[in-house]
């Protein structure tokens, strides 16, 4: 176990957590990071790049000119490649880019980018993330004081509606509930935050 001092968002000291060793204490596996990240990247293009075969090109389907006789290569069509206009052979069609990974590589993956937040002390928890109204002037103030530039905040079940509104327009602020707590928007940022009931959701989840 690894006690940390829990802090709320106006920086004051509320208490300590252990966080389990067995999900933020394992050796960083820049390999296995590298998997999940290029996972998740995969699923999330968009597959629609296309470009068109002969049979889609437009134009006429008549010989350009006789097979023998005139000293030049024989052609079938002006649709073919070798023309300006012509098709694209082994062009991109649509398709999805998505591979499958085994889950315990994911939550290996997901353990792994936690543990390496810790270790490089860029892992803070606090009390709760909660805002009385949804001011995104009043909340970059509370970052800036915490010197949180760019962050993503993890918060337990559900996130504050206000808080999530307040954040909503910070360029460099991402705030997600625990279940969707995942590596990459976990390595792409800075800082990463987790609240009490985050920490109590992903050790129940991961362990």
């Amino acid at each position: 176990m690894t006690k940390i001092p829990v802090r709320n968002l106006d920086n004051q000291e509320v208490g300590d957590i252990e966080l389990d060793d067995a999900v933020f204490g394992l050796p960083v596996r820049r390999d296995i990071l590298a998997r999940v990240v290029n996972w998740q990247l995969a699923k999330r293009r968009s597959g629609t790049h296309k470009t068109k075969g002969i049979s889609e090109i437009q134009g006429t389907t008549k010989k350009p000119y006789k097979q023998k006789g005139t000293g030049r290569a024989r052609q079938g069509s002006l649709r073919s490649p070798q023309f300006r206009g012509g098709a694209v052979i082994f062009g991109p069609v649509v398709r999805s880019h998505e591979f499958s990974l085994q889950k315990k590589v994911r939550r290996l993956g997901l353990k792994t980018a936690l543990s390496a937040k810790l270790g490089e002390g860029k892992l803070v928890v606090i009390d709760a993330a909660r805002a009385g109204e949804p001011k995104t002037k009043a909340l970059r103030a509370r970052l800036e004081v915490l010197g949180w530039d760019s962050v993503l905040i993890i918060d337990g079940r559900s996130v504050d509606e206000n808080f999530a509104r307040a954040a909503r327009n910070l360029p460099r602020v991402d705030v997600l509930p625990q279940q969707g707590a995942n590596v990459y928007d976990i390595l792409r940022r800075d800082m990463l935050v987790l609240t009490r009931e985050a920490v109590q959701h992903l050790e129940a989840r991961l362990k």
